[in-house]
């Protein structure tokens, strides 16, 4: 009962906020009909994979992948929770159909799990939600954690947590990412569980062997050291944005905020006293001049390219909001600075242990990474060769659910 009000209790807080805040905008608006709107499935046999946000779905595209080639025949669905995933991956999604997931009230999970009848479900990393979880066993569905990572202090090892224990116990299989997470299951008497490694491993490496050039970015940098700053916020630009004034940073210097709405952008680029240039412009004919310092990524979808043409990066999101990806930049070989927040990402942890990440809680110990790794030679093939030593999380799966 506490949880079933929990979640309604969220979802009216969304629509407040929906008033005055886009992502919730987006939250609501993109399940507007939402029951007439499904596609019709009768006799197909459904696998349904459900991700958070972008960075789940990243874990989860090489399980996806991989299903396809091997079940052809099968009709692969993909939900989302947030708008940050859903609005970015809709168009070029692996699934047959890809939407949001409702509110996991136990009206909309039974609805959902009726229609789609999955007979393999998937949810990958930290994704519990309890009432589709037992509707989906319910209904015959076998269940399945993907990279899951799990922590001492999470409810599922409370006193008050037995419902959440219950709905680990439902799962057929949990895969996970550490021997840690694999102990504190077996704690609480789960021992269906395989310790596969981070999936996301298999689709960085994936991602940085394919041949993507970018037309913009390339002549620009030929020939210099690139600084890249990926997914930033401005708790993180302000630590580092003293830096470029100063021209203590003398590379090239692309930076990517995590939000590109207009307001950030204009945040960003009231603080550069330095020249910079948008990249959207640059998209639509205005040159890109070869003295500019700074380029700014005011759009989505271009950042994974732009690590390719990098010597270093700094990830935005370890203030508080969230750490983001660090294995995109490591998988061309970039060492990987971040902020202080990073307890809920054990990849963070290992680069910092491999030597090829550094936390930074000021702007004195940011430049003193960034100095220590742009003047370290080893760099690059040292993180390259961690990165490669973690792939193969996609075949252990395989394996077991073979």
């Amino acid at each position: 009962m506490l949880y079933n009000i929990g979640i309604r209790s969220y979802g009216l807080a969304v629509r407040v906020a929906s008033l005055f805040n886009e992502k919730a905008k987006l939250w609501i608006a993109g399940r507007k009909d939402y029951w007439n709107n499904l596609p019709d499935v009768k006799n197909r046999n459904v696998v349904w994979f459900h991700c958070s946000s972008l960075g789940e779905y990243d874990q989860g595209k090489p399980i996806m992948e991989r299903w396809r080639i091997e079940h052809p025949e099968d009709y692969i669905l993909v939900t989302f929770f947030s708008p940050s995933g859903y609005e970015n991956i809709k168009d070029k999604s692996v699934g047959d159909y890809t939407c949001y997931l409702p509110l996991d009230t136990p009206k909309n999970a039974e609805k959902f799990i009726q229609h789609f009848q999955p007979k393999n479900s998937f949810f990958i990393k930290y994704e519990i939600w309890i009432n589709y979880i037992n509707e989906a066993k319910k209904h015959g569905s076998k269940v399945y954690s993907i990279s899951a990572s799990f922590r001492e202090n999470q409810r599922f090892f409370k006193w008050y947590g037995q419902n959440f224990r219950n709905a680990l116990k439902q799962f057929d299989h949990i895969f996970v990412q550490k021997e840690s997470s694999k102990a504190l299951l077996n704690k609480i008497d789960i021992t269906a569980v395989t310790v596969s490694g981070d999936t996301r491993y298999d689709r960085v490496i994936q991602r940085a062997q394919e041949n993507r050039e970018n037309a913009i970015i390339a002549p620009w940098v030929e020939g210099e050291q690139v600084f890249i700053v990926g997914s930033s916020w401005a708790p993180d630009e302000e630590i580092i944005i003293p830096y470029i004034n100063d021209f203590k940073i003398q590379n090239r210097v692309i930076i990517a905020p995590h939000d590109v709405n207009e307001s950030r952008i204009k945040e960003i680029t009231s603080k550069l006293k330095v020249s910079y240039q948008l990249y959207t412009k640059v998209q639509k004919g205005e040159a890109l001049k070869p003295f500019t310092t700074v380029l700014i990524m005011d759009c989505i979808g271009v950042l994974a390219e732009a690590y390719r043409y990098g010597n270093l990066a700094y990830v935005g999101g370890g203030f508080g909001t969230g750490l983001h990806n660090i294995l995109e930049p490591a998988a061309f070989g970039l060492p990987v600075i971040f902020g202080p927040e990073f307890k809920k990402f054990p990849e963070a942890q290992d680069f910092i242990d491999a030597e090829i990440g550094n936390s930074c809680d000021d702007g004195k110990s940011f430049y003193d990474a960034y100095t220590y790794y742009l003047g370290n030679k080893q760099a690059t093939e040292r993180v390259k060769n961690f990165v490669n030593s973690q792939k193969g999380a996609t075949d252990i799966v395989f394996n077991v659910l073979s």
